[in-house]
């Protein structure tokens, strides 16, 4: 079982990085590999809607999108982080996860996923809505913890005071291990629910 940490800051060493740590030491704890990915270092442009993944399979741009992808089919559950600007989730992850999850067309029903943002005051809770609709729309359960996933701080220092915050962060690590095992073992039981297909409403009839 294993799970991958994409940070959406370009600091790698930053208030967000120091967020994933807490909750990738604590999956590790909870015998879940884990593996960290730098995003928001990327030079990494928006979608296109060129539809060339719908034929190949892959993101036309051949970046760290596509490298991406291989590590997100393998994984039990996403983690995606971001730093907070103004008041939403940086543009770079944002960029990167419209592509990223556009352009796979694997099943992701039942992968865990969860947001964690980080902000030196306020804006966090918008910036977690943003990241929690990529898991809402492909069929990802959405871990939780005991209040938002959220860290404060300017510095990695300023995050090292914000003991609640880091609380959060390794409970949310529990619970997403918990679930992850869950599953696994309904998937061996029950197999993944088969889910309907086909229906696009698109109004075409102009109703």
């Amino acid at each position: 079982m294993n799970v991958l940490l994409l940070n959406g800051s370009p600091k790698e060493k930053g208030c967000t990085a120091r967020a994933l740590e807490e909750i990738a030491s604590t999956l590790e704890k909870n015998g879940i590999n884990t593996k960290t990915i730098v995003v928001g270092k990327e030079n990494i442009r928006g979608c296109i809607s060129c539809g060339s993944c719908n034929r190949t399979g892959k993101c036309v741009f051949e970046d760290l999108v596509n490298k991406v992808a291989i590590d997100f089919e393998k994984a039990d559950g996403l983690v995606i982080g971001t730093p907070v600007y103004y008041a939403h989730a940086n543009g770079q992850i944002l960029s990167f996860l419209d592509r990223l999850f556009f352009s796979t067309h694997f099943n992701k029903n039942m992968k865990v996923g969860c947001a964690v943002v980080s902000s030196r005051r306020a804006g966090s809770t918008s910036a977690y809505d943003d990241i929690n609709k990529y898991f809402g729309i492909t069929g990802m359960p959405i871990v939780t913890s005991t209040y938002w996933n959220e860290v404060h701080g300017k510095t990695p220092k300023d995050v090292e005071k914000d003991l609640e915050g880091l609380q959060t962060l390794r409970n949310l690590a529990k619970n997403m291990s918990f679930l992850i095992k869950s599953i696994n073992l309904g998937k061996e039981k029950y197999n993944l629910p088969d889910l309907e297909k086909g229906l696009s409403t698109s109004f075409s009839d102009g109703l």
